[in-house]
């Protein structure tokens, strides 16, 4: 399998977890010191957390059963993609490639989105598509997939709930993504929690969507967590590195952390999809979806 840059052998690939608030100074300190730690590893492409740049929303909302109706305390601050803050990461990157998540304003509407970030600026931008528990109160929901190249091959990027969603990760997978890069800041369940993180229902949905994901599109799938708690919502971490076979190849837990792996992307690919090619034996012209459903 070929990549757009040309690239042969292995990089280094790091999913970040860790927790990022309201001080946008502290956060871009946080990541230029995670950079820099990646970068003396040899990594090549570094994934932060949804909301690095400036925090989550401090409360999940309302769901479909009218229930958590809190409000946040406060909301995340707006930034331009051509804004300072990321011109800044692009600074801190240099010949990396990172992914970074940030509250977007295009002027008019405010956008959960995902930065794809090198030296030589924004790569491109995912606008989080699936809202969960009311985030639709406070964020415009985005309305398109697209892979980005990058010095590290073909990125896709989600952020958090898109990963519950299969034609997301394939639609990236179509559209030439060798890696996924899905960043999230997943929490813990609030109807039935557990005392030790490990043993979260919502810990298990996020490990198990990261495995399936990668196997079914047999892709590398890169997340990235928030780590901590912010306001009422504990994160459940769980950052990690998985192959295209399903394999977990790095993990941090569910504490803070990084999860490294070396990975020879163009190769694993091939050997993933040397004898069942998911996407290759795919019969799109059976696929119905029921409309109304």
């Amino acid at each position: 399998m070929s990549t757009t840059t040309g690239r042969t052998g292995p990089i280094g690939i790091g999913a970040v977890c860790a927790g990022f608030d309201r001080d946008v100074e502290a956060n871009l300190a946080q990541i230029g010191a995670l950079v820099e730690d990646a970068r003396s590893r040899g990594v090549s492409l570094l994934a932060f957390p949804e909301a690095c740049l400036g925090g989550y929303l401090s409360v999940l909302g309302a769901g479909r059963d009218g229930t958590h109706t809190d409000a946040p305390e406060s909301l995340p601050p707006v930034m331009d993609v051509a804004g300072p803050e990321l011109a800044r990461v692009a600074a801190l990157a240099r010949e990396m490639t990172v992914v970074v998540g940030f509250c977007e304003s295009d002027g008019a509407e405010r956008f959960n989105s995902a930065a794809v970030v090198s030296g030589d600026g924004v790569l491109g931008v995912h606008r989080k598509v699936h809202q969960p528990l009311g985030e639709g109160l406070y964020y415009a929901a985005g309305d398109a997939f697209a892979a980005v190249d990058s010095p590290v091959g073909r990125v896709g990027a989600l952020i958090c709930y898109d990963k519950a969603f299969p034609e997301a990760a394939r639609a990236l997978a179509l559209d030439g993504a060798e890696v996924v890069a899905c960043i999230s800041a997943w929490p813990a369940s609030r109807t039935a929690s557990a005392a030790d993180l490990a043993d979260d229902r919502w810990k298990h949905r996020f490990d198990l969507f990261d495995r399936a994901r990668a196997l079914e599109n047999q892709i590398v799938w890169v997340a990235s967590n928030q780590a901590g708690s912010f306001g009422s919502l504990r994160f459940v971490g769980s950052a990690k590195v998985v192959g295209p076979g399903g394999e977990v190849l790095a993990a941090t837990g569910t504490g803070p952390g990084v999860a490294w792996a070396e990975v020879d992307v163009p190769a694993v690919l091939e050997g993933a999809r040397r004898s069942m090619y998911h996407l290759g034996d795919r019969r799109p012209e059976l696929y119905r979806e029921r409309v109304g459903a």
